[in-house]
């Protein structure tokens, strides 16, 4: 079976969000009947104006940083941090002084299953199953690919 590689970032981005959102740029790397993933780039100053979704979404923040606001609160956050938005709550996203790169993980299922993902729970018998315990497990063998044939065009 073929390896899909989807592309994203400088060079694949367009305009992204809602009406009212500036100077920000995404692009959906995955859509489908379970949801979507999207990455956003946010420049300085850039904004998602308050919106809501009818989905249990997910912004999590892979380098920079800057605000996020669900219903009436606001905070900031910052590369290694999520923060969840619920169905149906405005929610938005800025930045001021830095920029800010986010995957947008969007649920089409309920609340409790994009949390209980998020916490480390697994699927199990058609239903959610326990906790996870965390440092459960090992990485697997190391896999050596073979070696690039540069006669044959492939990278180095």
């Amino acid at each position: 079976m073929p390896i899909d590689i989807r592309r994203f970032g400088v060079g694949h981005r367009r305009p992204d969000g809602p009406p009212g959102t500036t100077q920000v740029r995404g692009q959906v790397i995955e859509s489908g009947a379970l949801g979507a993933i999207s990455e956003l780039a946010f420049a300085r100053g850039a904004r998602i104006e308050p919106h809501t979704n009818p989905n249990p979404t997910w912004l999590v923040v892979i380098e920079g940083g800057g605000w996020v606001g669900v219903g009436e609160d606001r905070t900031r956050i910052a590369a290694g941090e999520a923060a969840f938005w619920p169905p149906d709550v405005p929610h938005a996203a800025w930045t001021e002084h830095s920029e800010m790169r986010a995957f947008v993980i969007e649920f089409a299922g309920s609340p409790s299953d994009a949390e209980a993902l998020v916490e480390g729970r697994v699927e199990g018998h058609g239903s959610l199953g326990t906790p996870v315990a965390r440092g459960v497990g090992h990485l697997a063998e190391t896999i050596r690919p073979p070696r690039a044939d540069p006669e044959a065009g492939e990278p180095a």
